[in-house]
């Protein structure tokens, strides 16, 4: 396969980065990853390696968002880049700014370093966090037009850190006319197999559910698989339709105990400790007062919020698999990691 170039991924170390260097170097791209510590590097090649064979195509280079050094370098040479890295925390900080500060400046570094170096276009990973923090989300699915208010104190420090930082590379794109050379990814909730021992954040719900809990809180997520939102960065990357556009990306809504419903039919008796019954919503809210991790969705408790996908399934292609099959190749890969 004749070699396409080279693009850039930051957070190769990342749940998603990872799939997104493995759907670039079948496509027939070199790639170049940032990582903050020069230390994760043979686990970003080993995950890399279990899934597709690099070639001697893929480099590893350090960059820190939360620093300028680095990314003059880490751009250089580069067709495209996908900015993926951004920070994902088990629980929210009281201060919001030591989300949103990371997430808006280490953008702007990228793009800017980007920009100037004369990149062709930046694919950057934003969230359905940026979007459905709209007042107009109960009038039906939401699109690329909306957007949440980064200023809005009732939303989690996260949802305000990912509308802050894709507003802020907007701004910084048009002010430097150069919109076509920005697309922005707005994944849900992003599951699938696993690359490394290192398991995303939004993982943690099917992960629970398998080692066993009393109940499933009264959540629902719109979930996408990890590998179809690397493909749907890939085609926003060289597509000239996707240049200033936003794209969603969402397989569609389920409950957690739908979820639960799921892992039983396809994985069987090793589902055996997923649980079958709704924790009523007071309970989860005393919970929440214990365990950090449950006091970013206790506002969620009980609300469905849809997305339409139309965008990018119409415009570049897009085809994400069933949601059944994600979660259960999601559940298959971390039962193999344990056995």
């Amino acid at each position: 396969m004749e070699g396409k170039g080279t693009v850039l991924v930051t957070g190769g170390s990342g749940f998603l980065g990872g799939w997104c260097i493995v759907s670039l170097l079948e496509a027939g791209y070199s790639v170049r990853t940032t990582v903050r510590d020069l230390a994760r590097e043979s686990e970003v090649r080993g995950g890399v390696a279990s899934a597709t064979e690099p070639g001697g195509r893929l480099e590893v280079v350090t960059a820190d968002l939360m620093k300028d050094d680095g990314w003059a370098e880490a751009v250089a040479g580069c067709e495209y880049v996908l900015h993926v890295a951004s920070p994902l925390p088990a629980t929210q900080p009281k201060d919001p700014d030591e989300l949103i500060v990371p997430a808006r400046d280490g953008t702007l570094r990228v793009l800017r370093a980007s920009l100037e170096a004369g990149v062709k276009r930046v694919v950057m990973t934003s969230s359905v966090a940026a979007i459905r923090g709209t007042a107009r989300r109960a009038e039906g699915p939401l699109t690329e037009d909306d957007w949440s208010n980064p200023n809005d104190s009732n939303l989690t420090p996260y949802a305000r850190s990912k509308t802050a930082a894709e507003q802020a590379a907007w701004a910084l794109v048009r002010e430097r006319d150069a919109t076509g050379r920005l697309a922005a990814v707005n994944p849900g909730a992003i599951i699938g197999p696993l690359l490394s021992d290192d398991p995303s954040y939004s993982l943690q719900a099917i992960d629970r559910m398998l080692g066993g809990m009393p109940g499933v809180p009264k959540l629902g997520f719109s979930f996408v698989d990890v590998r179809d939102v690397a493909d749907l960065h890939r085609l926003a990357m060289t597509a000239p339709e996707a240049g200033g556009e936003r794209f969603i990306a969402v397989e569609r809504f389920l409950w957690m105990v739908e979820v639960g419903a799921v892992l039983r039919e396809r994985l069987g008796e090793r589902a055996r400790k997923v649980p079958t019954r709704t924790v009523p919503n007071f309970l989860v809210r005393g919970m929440s007062l214990f365990d950090g991790s449950l006091r970013s969705v206790v506002s969620d408790l009980g609300q469905k919020v849809t997305y339409s996908n139309e965008k990018a399934k119409t415009r570049l292609g897009w085809a994400p698999r069933p949601v059944e099959d994600s979660i259960a190749d999601c559940a298959e890969s971390m039962l193999a990691r344990t056995a």
